[in-house]
């Protein structure tokens, strides 16, 4: 069974269908992002990566998602405007979707089902903080929070999935990412 998401269809910011296959040839790291949360400033973090190794071949791809404590409110324009002028964001940003639950996107249906287990941070608090609140729910291989990240190698096949508090700049995200650039 291939772990290809090439042929999800996905709508960018500005509501144009966009084919994940126009990818194919390029290392992914799709994450579900959000304007008001605590993780929000991996922004910065995404952005230096796909400034990084984007010569190489190498893609950021941020999906908003308001499944959690609703921390993306924000129309597409208002999420576009916000990541630009706070954080320079230069990389693709794709309209609001559901990463969890009913009205799941097939996007995320598909990343959660071919790698459903998050590399955690080993220092990571965030699960921990989460449960206490009574705020992790679902099953395990769900999306836990806002900025999950999922890398794809060239041929669009889902190799990792990091969690949350694994920040962009974590040496598990970059070395995997120059593996799949080599």
């Amino acid at each position: 069974m291939s772990n290809s998401i090439g042929n999800i269809l996905v709508k960018d910011i500005q509501g144009k269908e966009v084919k994940l296959s126009s990818f194919e040839g390029k290392v992914l790291l799709i994450v579900n992002v959000a304007s008001k949360c605590g993780l929000t400033p991996q922004y910065e973090g995404l952005e230096n990566l796909y400034k990084e190794y984007r010569e190489q071949g190498f893609e950021v791809l941020g999906f908003p998602a308001n499944e959690f404590l609703a921390q993306e409110p924000g129309t597409n324009e208002e999420i576009a405007n916000f990541c630009r002028s706070n954080y320079g964001v230069d990389f693709p940003m794709f309209e609001k979707i559901v990463v969890k639950g009913e009205g799941q996107h097939p996007l995320y249906q598909a990343l959660t089902s071919f790698q459903p287990v998050a590399q955690e941070n080993p220092e990571g608090k965030l699960k921990s903080l989460l449960k206490e609140k009574g705020l992790l729910s679902g099953e395990p291989h769900d999306i836990t929070w806002n900025f999950e990240k999922f890398l794809v190698d060239r041929k669009g096949n889902v190799v990792k999935r990091f969690a949350p508090d694994v920040a962009p700049e974590d040496m598990a995200i970059k070395s995997s990412i120059e593996g799949l650039l080599k």
